[in-house]
């Protein structure tokens, strides 16, 4: 199923998907980024920001961003590096991945250019794969070293859920996992609650998750189930992201409006504690899918497990 292209009232380019089913995504040229996903009602899945700054080279808060070639400040770049505040283009020549059914489809390039060259001194491809079908939104990014010398780089898919009120929603998969504490200059700490929820200001880097989390939200009656793989390569552990700015947080930043705490969470899928090495011209390639079922699941009588097992 293809995809339709319009311009928004400012010229910007941006990419509509739809299914037939109802659900739909809509995907910007600029950062690559998907600022919308709805499902067969017209509900919203993604959280934009209120104070949205729509101009270059400010990246867009809210949707899914795409963090290359590094995440937050983990390297000496500009925080989760330039790929958000770049002019993607349509992939014309799109690699072979397997095919893919009852899905509408579009493929993202990002390429290397002299002005980037200046601070980060290698040559790539990074492409992206953003397909769409009925509940479920799956994004394939993938980096190729186009240079003659190795390179390393850090990644994340940074998330931002639309809830219904944060104090309601609580995160499952997580538990007795060890995780970086940002708000404590990164101590490693152990996760004691049987889930994690929401009373004020979390920013924390869990640490070798598992493939599948789930997200629920009690006043919505909505699950989010957040799968990943090859984030980072095989072999190696990929981490989770879990960041709410509360009150206090979210007055102190400019693109983001004092209430929009409430309804909003931000996920990352991360290849960031390690690294990842690319010899000239090999690739790496991740996967991430969000998918949504409806849940009337009442705090503390979910298993995740059987909300998962639909989703294997």
């Amino acid at each position: 199923m293809s995809f339709n292209l319009v311009q928004d009232g400012d010229g910007s380019p941006r990419i509509i998907l739809s299914e037939p089913n109802g659900s739909t995504a809509e995907v910007l040229l600029y950062g690559g980024q998907v600022v919308s996903w709805k499902n067969e009602k017209r509900q919203e899945m993604l959280f934009m920001s209120s104070k949205i700054t729509w101009k270059p080279p400010k990246a867009i808060r809210g949707g899914i961003q795409i963090c290359f070639p590094q995440f937050s400040n983990f390297g000496s770049l500009e925080q989760h590096g330039f790929a958000r505040s770049r002019l993607w283009s349509l992939d014309g020549s799109p690699s072979p991945l397997p095919p893919v059914n009852n899905q509408s489809t579009v493929d993202l390039i990002l390429k290397s250019n002299e002005e980037d060259l200046k601070t980060w001194p290698h040559r790539f491809e990074l492409r992206l794969r953003i397909s769409l079908s009925a509940g479920k939104l799956i994004l394939i990014p993938r980096v190729r070293n186009t240079d003659s010398k190795p390179f390393s780089f850090t990644f994340a898919l940074c998330n931002y859920l639309s809830v219904s009120d944060i104090s309601e929603v609580r995160v499952e998969g997580l538990e007795t996992l060890d995780y970086f504490d940002n708000l404590l200059q990164r101590e490693r700490c152990t996760e004691q609650a049987d889930a994690i929820t929401f009373d004020g200001e979390i920013d924390r880097i869990y640490l070798s998750t598992p493939t599948k989390i789930a997200i629920i939200d009690h006043e919505k009656k909505r699950t989010f189930v957040l799968r990943k793989e090859g984030m980072p390569d095989a072999g190696r552990p990929w981490y989770a992201v879990v960041w709410n700015p509360w009150d206090k947080k979210a007055k102190a930043l400019p693109d983001l409006g004092d209430e929009d705490y409430k309804t909003m969470l931000c996920i990352d899928s991360a290849a960031i504690e390690t690294p990842i090495v690319l010899k000239p011209f090999e690739e790496w390639r991740g996967r991430q899918e969000l998918s949504t079922v409806s849940s009337s699941y009442c705090s503390g009588q979910l298993d995740p497990q059987k909300v998962l097992q639909g989703f294997s």
